[in-house]
Formats: C-alpha cells, structure tokens, sequence
C-alpha cells in the first residue's frame, strides 16, 4: 500500500530535523562560546584601548590558547606548568574541582588512559528500579569502609549534561552492575543524554557440555 500523504510529510519532516537540530546545536554552543571568550578578552582590551572591536576578545583568546600549546611544548614550559599544577592541586576546594574537569578532558583527548575513573558501572538511583551511570572512583575506602556493614565501593555520579559536577555515593559491592563499555563512552553517554550510545554486541550463551 502507498504510503499517504501526510504520513511521508512527517517521514520527511522528521529526516529534514535530524538533519539541521545537530547543526543549529553546533551554531548555538558556537556562539554562545563566541560571546563568552569576545567578552572576556574584549572588555579587557576596550578598557586600556577605548574602543570596542566586534571578535577581537575572540582573536586574542585564541592567541593566548595558542601560545600556551606552544608555551608547555618545550621543557621550560612543561616545567613551569607542572610547578602551577602542584601548587592548584594543593588547595582544597580548587583541587576537587581542577582534577575532575583535567579527568574529564583527559577521557576525551586521550582514551581516558589516566582517569582516577576506573570502570564505568550501573546504580539503582534514586531509587530501586531506575538506574544511573557511574563510575568507580575506589575499591577500598578507609574509615569509611570500615563503619559501614557493606562492602562498599567509592562511585561518582555525574550530571548530565555537565559531568564535572555530581554526586559521590558508596555503594555496595553487590548492588553495583560493572558495564563493558571504556570510561570514554561512558562520559560520551552521559554528556549527550543518553543520544550517544556505545555499540553493544550481546554475546551468544556458552553450552556447558
């Protein structure tokens, strides 16, 4: 049978915004980016020069980002910056924050090969029966192992669609489905609300014979 009308008109319509909604979200945090880094620089520059240059706060962001790049390509550089990293990760409250978002950005320019997260796991919250993405932070948990019944495991639980704030849970170990899918996918999923998702291959049942 033919498909009707207007059945094809909502085929059609439903392609044409698959098509454009990825591309009016990219324009969207473009130039909402835009903005935020012209108006950082920009009124920096406006305020010692008088004049306000529509992109310059943009061009002068990007010449810092830049010059930073080459800046810790050589040793003084690497030196230099490893010496402020110390000293950030030294303060307390700037320390959570500052390793969760290099974590963060370390899983997705480099594989996540050296996150303090270690798998990718499933909870029961908030409550039995709908289930939320984490990620094992630790296995053993000092005190707090050990004024708990459970054996429980330290798992972070990341908001969506920004994953450098969250929750950190423990859970029981027996309450806590370990996922197959890298740190990578992991963040990918929770970033995109769920749009994102790894391909998975259920594997065949094994005979016992």
């Amino acid at each position: 049978m033919a498909t009707s009308l207007p059945r094809r008109v909502r085929n059609y319509f439903i392609t044409g915004l698959l098509i454009w909604l990825p591309v009016v979200v990219t324009l969207y945090i473009i130039g909402v980016g835009f903005k935020s880094l012209d108006s950082i620089l920009g009124n920096a520059i406006a305020y010692y020069t008088g004049r306000r240059i529509p992109g310059i706060g943009l061009l002068a962001s990007l010449a810092v980002i830049i010059s930073t790049g080459l800046f810790a390509a050589n040793y003084v550089g690497k030196k230099l910056i490893g010496f402020g990293e110390r000293i950030v990760v030294r303060i307390p409250l700037v320390r959570s924050i500052y390793l969760t978002v290099k974590q963060i950005v370390d899983a997705f320019m480099h594989g996540g090969k050296n996150m303090a997260f270690k798998r990718v796991v499933l909870i029961e919250y908030p409550r039995k029966g709908i289930y939320s993405i984490g990620f094992i932070t630790a296995e053993s948990n000092g005190e707090v192992q050990a004024k708990t019944k459970e054996n429980v495991m330290s798992v972070f639980l990341p908001t969506t669609p920004n994953p450098t704030s969250g929750y950190l849970l423990f859970v029981p170990r027996e309450d806590v489905v370990v996922l197959d899918m890298s740190v990578e996918d992991g963040l990918k999923l929770v970033v995109s609300g769920g749009i994102i998702a790894p391909e998975y291959k259920i594997q065949p049942a094994k005979l016992n014979i």
